[in-house]
C-alpha cells in the first residue's frame, strides 16, 4: 500500500486509545486500500480493532490479495477480550459491499444497537449505502465515484456532496479509499 495513504499518529494520544472497534469488510472484493488504511491508523491510535466478515472465511480484495478476517459478523458478541459493545463500528466499502454488506440482516442490526449505545458509526465507499438503508444517516453524503451506488443513494433521498468526508454527530463517512487520512481523523 502507498504510504501516502496511512496516517502517522507518532505518539499523540487519542481519545479511543485502550477502546474497542470493529471493522465489518464484505467476504469478497473488498477495498483494500480502506481496511488496512483504517486499520493501520485505529490500531496506531491505541485502538484494539477486530475484522469481522460475513462468512469468516479468507477474502479476497478488489486487487486480488488475501485477507483473514478475525471471525464471522454473526459472532461479533463472542470475540475474545471483548466485553459489551464496540466503541467504533466501520464498514469498509469495495464492489462486494454491494453483495455482501446490503443483504445481511444482522449487519444493520448491529450498526443500530451500536449507535443507539453511544458508538461511533462509519462507511467508507459503497458501505454508505447500508447506512442509509438502516436509517442512521439523516444528513449530507459524500459523492461517491461508482455510479450504481450514487444512483442508490439518489434513490434513497440521500442528498451527495462534492467532499472527501461529511461527519455528523456519530455518523462518519468516506467517499472512498482517497478519503481514509481525513475519515480516520474524524474518527479518532
Amino acid at each position: 500500500m502507498k504510504n501516502n495513504r496511512l496516517i502517522d499518529l507518532g505518539h499523540k494520544m487519542s481519545k479511543l486509545s485502550g477502546r474497542n472497534a470493529l471493522i465489518i469488510i464484505p467476504k469478497s472484493q473488498f477495498c483494500e486500500e480502506e481496511l488496512y488504511g483504517v486499520k493501520y491508523a485505529l490500531k496506531q491510535a491505541g485502538v484494539r480493532v477486530v475484522v469481522l466478515s460475513k462468512s469468516g472465511q479468507e477474502a479476497l480484495s478488489m486487487n486480488r490479495k488475501k485477507y483473514k478476517p478475525d471471525g464471522m459478523v454473526v459472532d461479533w458478541n463472542k470475540q475474545p477480550g471483548i466485553g459489551g459493545k464496540y466503541h467504533v463500528v466501520i464498514l469498509v466499502g469495495g464492489k462486494g459491499a454491494r453483495k455482501s454488506l446490503l443483504d445481511d440482516p444482522i449487519v444493520p442490526q448491529i450498526l443500530t444497537d451500536h449507535y443507539r449505545s453511544g458508538s461511533v458509526i462509519g462507511a467508507l465507499g459503497s458501505a454508505i449505502i447500508v447506512l442509509m438503508r438502516a436509517s442512521l444517516i439523516l444528513g449530507e453524503i459524500p459523492l461517491l465515484r461508482e455510479e450504481l451506488a450514487k444512483k442508490e443513494l439518489e434513490d434513497l433521498g440521500a442528498v451527495c456532496i462534492d467532499t472527501l468526508v461529511t461527519s455528523e454527530g456519530r455518523i462518519v463517512l468516506g467517499q472512498g479509499e482517497d478519503s481514509v487520512s481525513e475519515f480516520t481523523q474524524s474518527i479518532i
